[in-house]
């Protein structure tokens, strides 16, 4: 009962949001319900809606409804869908979160920002935003006011990214799917961003972003182990020789990574019924855009005007380098 009281008043109004937003798309399909949900989200969320009392629902609806979502992706893939991104798609996650970790550190150091501050920067970026700095911070020792402002400009960074890569994909590969999906699950920084994103293209851009997006989820084991290796001392090179002892790592693959992988092997032996797979891809759609309003109902405008131009621009130059990187490598491999 304790729990429906703090989630419950949170939740409705995501699920009524998200209603209304089908509703109005109903009107104007062009734009579609998932630029609604996230723009009614942020209207409500920082007006009359902006109160304490809905944020254990709205950061439920924003989280854990997405992980479900994903599992129950699992049952409308098959392995062979998650084998088309094939050799180049993997390659083309580890060039991207290579260089976008490389590119954060540089611009983070000449704008004069800590080398932890830096460093969660650059694993909230290339690999699943807030997620991953709660991962790498304690590795890091990285207090909870550096740990905060990251969130909040690695969040706000692919909020922006997640409505202009729709577009610049439209512009560039008119939405083809294989390099759309690249592009939006190689570059967004959230699970939740690259759905909200992918979901104003199309169904099946859905399907192959989550593949690009879990495989840079995957990949978050290989950085913790990384980031353990570095010395953390501000005047010292990132590789030489630690004179601290390093906290104890802490990564593993998420469960919802592993859920989505199960149910796409029982899908592919065949004993998932189709009325299954169809029921779960209907769920998955509705938690979506729950889970969109909620994104839209947690970006606060105060936090951008709190945290300072710098670290706006520390944002927003990572999020560009990203985005030329994503195309060049595209451009590479997927030619």
């Amino acid at each position: 009962m304790k729990k429906i009281k703090a989630y419950g008043p949170g939740f409705m109004v995501c699920l009524i949001i998200g209603l209304i937003a089908q509703q109005i798309a109903k009107i104007v399909p062009g734009i579609g319900a998932a630029l609604f949900a996230i723009g009614i989200g942020m209207l409500a969320g920082n007006t009359f809606l902006n109160k304490d009392i809905f944020n254990i629902g709205t950061k439920f609806s924003e989280s854990k409804l997405l992980e479900y979502s994903i599992v129950l992706t699992g049952l409308t893939l098959q392995l062979t869908d998650i084998i088309g991104i094939g050799l180049q798609g993997v390659g083309f996650i580890a060039l991207q979160m290579t260089f976008t970790i490389m590119i954060c550190y540089f611009i983070g150091k000449k704008l004069g920002f800590t080398k932890k501050f830096s460093l969660l920067m650059c694993a909230g970026n290339a690999v699943c935003g807030s997620s991953a700095v709660g991962t790498v911070a304690p590795i890091v020792d990285a207090d909870s006011k550096d740990k905060g402002i990251s969130i909040t400009i690695v969040n706000v960074t692919g909020t922006v990214l997640m409505v202009l890569l729709p577009l610049l994909t439209g512009w560039l590969y008119h939405h083809e799917t294989l390099k759309t999906s690249a592009m939006i699950g190689g570059t967004l920084q959230s699970i939740g961003q690259v759905i909200a994103s992918a979901v104003m293209v199309n169904g099946e851009v859905v399907e192959f972003a989550t593949i690009f997006k879990i495989v840079r989820i995957i990949f978050i084991v290989f950085i913790a182990l990384s980031y353990s290796k570095m010395n953390l001392e501000d005047k010292k090179p990132l590789f030489s020789k630690k004179t601290q002892m390093t906290s104890k790592i802490k990564a593993g693959i998420p469960w919802f990574v592993v859920g989505f992988f199960i149910f796409s092997v029982l899908n592919s032996i065949g004993i998932i019924p189709s009325i299954v797979s169809t029921t779960a891809k209907s769920i998955s759609s509705q938690f979506e855009i729950i889970a969109l309003a909620a994104i839209g109902m947690r970006v606060k405008f105060r936090d951008l005007v709190k945290e300072g131009p710098k670290a706006i621009l520390y944002g927003g130059l990572t999020g560009g380098a990203q985005i030329v990187f994503a195309i060049v490598f595209i451009a590479i491999l997927f030619a």
